[in-house]
């Protein structure tokens, strides 16, 4: 027997118990596993986070970029214009998620009144009244960085909302990477093939290897972002209970920046 999906009223009651209200601004980090079936699916959960914010609150939402064409950057740059030859250009309205973010993450990208930014690397999806100014105009390189969506979203005091997610997965410690106060941080370079008004274009970003991690660190290392979080969470900050079946925390962005640069100051030494 099946289970029987949550309505948009029981997931409201959730979220409301958690603390999100009307004119907040949330980023989402979901597992639509976790939560379990709710009316509507990934489209009916994106609509219940549209009714909880309201017409003054913003959902942002990290899509990133579904590509084919990323193990071409393992490579020396002099070969990678001609490898990206038969690509397919990245094309911010078109271009599917990255399937790695999960169901959700397309179905927002996909759903009508969602903005959608135009980078093929820090790419993001938001809906409400922020959605162009967090999204329009965002730097082509360090686009974690200053000025960036993260920093934008900050700037409303922005919190992050995790719905069942992978321990690991807080979007918004990556701007706490441009922060710390440390040297020799770690930087790469990537090649991207992207449409443009005049045909497909190489293009280079330049930022903080937001891969690999922006210092050397031990091969038995845990991932930083899940210890980071976990510590976080020990510190009793966050607001946690359930939205379906679902864990959840609601993080305020600020704060969890702020400690992830305080951690990341003393580890990275």
């Amino acid at each position: 027997m099946y289970p029987i999906a949550r309505s948009r009223e029981q997931i409201l009651a959730d979220l409301g118990a958690l603390g999100v209200h009307a004119g907040d601004a949330v980023m989402v980090h979901v597992s639509l596993r976790a939560v379990g079936p709710v009316e509507g699916g990934a489209a009916g959960l994106a609509r219940a986070l549209d009714d909880v914010v309201g017409p003054d609150g913003t959902v942002l939402v990290n899509i990133g970029v579904s590509d084919d064409w990323a193990w071409v950057n393992q490579r020396p740059e002099a070969e990678r214009a001609a490898l990206l030859r038969d690509a397919v250009p990245f094309d911010h309205l078109v271009t599917p998620a990255d399937p790695d973010n999960g169901v959700f993450a397309e179905v927002v990208r996909t759903l009508p009144g969602t903005i959608v930014s135009d980078h093929p690397e820090g790419r993001f999806a938001a809906r409400g009244r922020l959605a162009h100014e967090l999204l329009d105009d965002v730097p082509w390189h360090d686009y974690y960085g200053p000025g960036s969506p993260l920093e934008r979203f900050l700037d409303h005091q922005g919190r992050v909302l995790r719905l069942g997610a992978d321990i690991e997965t807080v979007t918004l410690l990556h701007f706490a990477e441009y922060l710390v106060p440390i040297a020799e941080k770690r930087r790469v370079r990537r090649h991207r093939l992207v449409a443009t008004a005049d045909g497909p274009r190489i293009r280079v970003v330049e930022c903080l290897d937001d891969s690999a991690g922006i210092v050397e660190r031990p091969d038995d290392a845990d991932d930083d972002f899940s210890v980071i979080l976990t510590d976080y969470l020990a510190t009793g900050r966050a607001v946690i209970g359930r939205v379906g079946d679902a864990r959840s925390e609601l993080i305020d962005g600020r704060s969890i920046v702020d400690f992830a640069i305080d951690w990341m100051a003393r580890t990275y030494v």
